[in-house]
């Protein structure tokens, strides 16, 4: 195909991805994944067309930063982007206009500005050391070992087996099982190695011959040439000041010790024809593990056993303080304790004159009382926080604020693990998502051991109803739902935080404790039609129609945009109600609870009396809810009816608090009381909110 050709149909391919961009029908807006994963293909069967579609897309996005077209900037860039990682060859003038159109942007508001910083310095970093984005993205999602470049990643596919059909978990398990008996260990530090020098020597690299002397050496020998190009390469890019051409001249002895001299110089001299097309090196997906969610503390065991397996790399002390010792996956973390010295008894103190004792003193020489084996916790440093989230790079989020605490946590310490937890089903999913979410931190105020080495990121992927009814179960070449999971973890780098609700529900029976729980999504309310036993042997007066529904009494407080305080009293007849915690609107970035009050309205006529209902929406920070007229409540939260409570009098719904540390809860006590007020006010609990990811974040 001549090179007009190629381009004519790449620009036809790339046309119909803005076209569906562009739609407002949401119905022409279902195949979106469809276009992109066909565009990307053509790419990936012939990887010479890649500097083609590369001008092509730069040239849409010129167009849309010209006039304006928001809604494209953001999908061109990670479709650019996603080429530029995996393609070999790109003229550095195509580089330099990107790095410069990714600079203009950042004039933009957020999300557009943060997307495009971060594509910025991608760019620039490729630029230095050619074939740095790819080699760093296979070692990190392939678990491949490598002291220069430690961090590993996970994808841990949850899915719920009530909520996703069969058919979607076998075809999900047998697109991972195919992929993953072809990217051996070996296969990926091939495609390292060629990519790598391919990239970096460009026409003088005799790509076929490579992969074919690559495939023929034996393990340790690649193993060799693998550790030597990441040695270069990251070598490279941690000197600011390292020479380009000693960089080039490295990677030439790793090619010739390849080659062989004599086959090198061949090449670079152009005694061989050079093939019309480049042998395709894939980028490998993800390192994925599928699993049926069917216990509630599957996530944080799965996210241990990610942590198991020690690094090659000695730890630094204080991460080995921190590190999980001797746990099994359904046992608790060992308590970390430390010999105490101390006896608590004044008389034992030494004067402050006084000379430590020498520990081959004899016993006899002490006259104090002493106390043996007594045990001490251990106290953190106090500036270590815990950290209000598990994200890594900061991203958007919504105006309650970002929680504070990222970072490095604790000297020499960093998260060299990020666990990828991707989500498939409906709001029942997200809402079991949010309570592991819950009990993790809460869980990790008191051990406080997973935090400082694993970055988690949250990913959601809702699968709607009724499913693909024609979905393919045998080992496709080009699996898509693969694919479409791999474009999303690597390139949705955008959070979005949601807050989390916590529910405190009283019932009917006295004898019954009151119930906490939380919710993500929604809270429906519905009116039993039993009531208390007491009321049941009540007469009712002949010809008196009784009023549907039941008289509530809510109390809530006003959700401002001035975020001031306004309190809010009403009684009404109602037959339901529905609180929604997710904005209406992609773009509303107003955090609070949106309540739907279906009202019993009553009007009087010739005929008599008779009811109709109407629909009262309103919004609330909190809300208390009670049954005034002994009528029994039935919740439902987020969609899931196996976590329906029935016979409710009372319910109290309000942003769930930020968990708490024993450190923090114990400070207190040794606060006076005039103190103790002091700290209350000058810090209020901040809420907990859950970051999923997305590709843009909020739109603004």
């Amino acid at each position: 195909m001549e090179a007009s050709a190629v381009e004519l149909d790449l620009q036809r391919s790339v046309q119909a991805v803005l076209r569906q961009l562009r739609a407002q029908d949401p119905a022409l807006q279902n195949n979106q994944g469809m276009w992109r994963w066909s565009l990307h293909k053509k790419v990936d069967r012939d990887p010479g067309k890649s500097p083609a579609l590369v001008r092509i897309l730069l040239r849409e996005l010129e167009k849309a930063e010209s006039e304006d077209a928001r809604q494209v900037i953001i999908p061109l860039l990670h479709t650019l982007m996603y080429v530029l990682t995996k393609a070999t060859g790109i003229p550095e003038e195509l580089y330099q206009r990107i790095y410069t159109l990714c600079m203009r942007l950042l004039t933009l508001p957020s999300p557009y500005c943060a997307i495009a910083l971060d594509c910025a310095i991608r760019l620039k970093t490729e630029t230095a050391v050619p074939g740095t984005l790819y080699q760093r993205l296979v070692i990190a999602e392939q678990n491949l070992r490598s002291e220069l470049y430690p961090y590993q990643e996970r994808v841990l596919l949850f899915v719920d087996p009530e909520l996703v059909s069969p058919s979607v978990c076998s075809a999900l398990l047998l697109e991972i099982e195919a992929a993953q008996t072809q990217q051996t260990p070996e296969a990926c530090m091939r495609h390292v190695v060629s990519h790598t020098l391919q990239a970096a020597l460009g026409e003088a690299c005799r790509a076929e011959a490579l992969q074919r002397k690559l495939r023929a050496s034996p393990r340790r020998a690649l193993e060799r040439y693998f550790h030597a190009v990441v040695a270069a390469v990251e070598q490279m890019a941690s000197e600011p000041s390292s020479s380009r051409v000693g960089h080039l001249e490295r990677l030439e002895e790793i090619y010739c010790s390849l080659l062989g001299p004599t086959a090198a110089a061949r090449g670079r001299c152009g005694g061989d024809a050079l093939p019309d097309r480049p042998p395709n090196i894939p980028l490998p997906s993800p390192l994925i593990t599928f699993h049926l969610w069917t216990d509630e503390e599957q996530l944080w065991k799965e996210l241990v056993l990610f942590l198991r397996p020690r690094s090659l790399l000695r730890l630094s002390a204080d991460l080995e303080a921190l590190d999980l010792q001797g746990l099994l996956p359904d046992q608790a973390l060992a308590r970390e304790s430390v010999l105490s010295t101390d006896s608590g008894i004044e008389r034992d103190l030494p004067l402050e004159a006084e000379e430590p004792l020498m520990t081959g003193s004899s016993e006899m020489e002490h006259v104090g009382l002493q106390r043996k084996g007594g045990i001490k916790k251990r106290v953190w440093p106090p500036d270590i926080l815990m950290p209000g989230s598990w994200d890594g790079t900061p991203g958007l989020h919504r105006r309650t604020g970002r929680p504070s605490g990222d970072g490095e946590l604790l000297p020499g310490v960093s998260r060299l693990h990020t666990a990828r937890v991707l989500v498939l089903g409906d709001d029942r999913m997200l809402g079991r998502l949010a309570r592991a979410y819950r009990n993790l931190r809460k869980r990790e105020t008191q051990m406080f051991c997973l935090t400082p080495r694993l970055s988690l990121q949250l990913y959601y992927i809702p699968v709607l109803t009724p499913e693909p009814p024609s979905l393919d179960t045998s080992r496709n070449i080009d699996p898509f739902i693969l694919d479409v999971i791999t474009y999303y973890v690597r390139m949705g780098t955008q959070p979005i935080y949601f807050q989390i609700y916590t529910v405190k529900i009283f019932f009917s029976d006295l004898s019954q404790d009151s119930v906490e729980d939380i919710f993500l999504t929604e809270l429906k309310v519905k009116i039993q039609d039993s009531k208390f036993p007491k009321d049941c042997s009540s007469p009712r007066r002949r010809g008196v129609v009784e009023s549907p529904g039941a008289e509530l009494s809510l109390g809530y407080r006003k959700a401002l945009l001035s975020r001031r305080t306004r309190e809010v009293t009403i009684s009404l007849r109602a037959t339901g109600l529905v609180l929604k915690a997710l904005p209406a609107r992609d773009t509303d970035d107003h955090t609070c609870l949106n309540v739907s009050v279906t009202e019993v309205v009553k009007s009087s006529n010739l005929a008599g009396r008779s009811f109709s209902t109407a629909t009262n929406t309103f919004r609330a920070a909190n809300i208390q809810i009670q049954s005034q007229d002994q009528r029994l409540l039935t919740l439902v939260l987020d969609k899931d009816h196996r976590r329906t409570f029935r016979d409710v009098v009372r319910f109290e719904v309000a942003p769930c608090p930020e968990p708490c540390s024993g450190a923090q809860k114990s400070k207190g006590l040794w606060l006076s009381s005039h103190q103790q007020e002091m700290e209350r006010t000058r810090a209020k609990p901040k809420p907990l909110l859950m970051p999923i990811n997305t590709f843009s974040g909020i739109v603004q």
